[in-house]
């Protein structure tokens, strides 16, 4: 195979690409990126955020909170309708609800 010789060779061309792969990862571009990731980093843990896993968690509670309070109103409700005495008094003041 004859090469051309207006084009460089194979072997120079890949000596090219790993000289300037070896630049790159040495040159200031790169701190930059890892001095953005720190900064990001920090800035995010100064926020007062919570991790998906706590958010799942609570969310979780809140469903089962929500569940047993529907129970607790169905059951004040067969109380009232029994007439059972007493059962008006435990219930508390009518709020509006507001759905998250």
């Amino acid at each position: 195979m004859t090469t051309n010789p207006k084009f460089p060779s194979p072997a120079f061309i890949n000596d090219l690409v790993a000289k300037l792969g070896d630049v790159l990862a040495q040159s200031p571009a790169r701190d930059i990126e890892q001095n953005l990731k720190a900064g990001v980093t920090s800035m995010l843990g100064k926020l007062d955020l919570v991790t998906r896993e706590e958010f799942d968690v609570q969310t979780e509670v809140l469903a089962r909170t929500r569940e047993k309070l529907a129970q607790l109103e169905a059951r004040l409700l067969e109380l009232e309708k029994a007439g059972v005495p007493g059962a008006h008094e435990a219930e508390p003041e009518k709020q509006p609800r507001t759905e998250d």
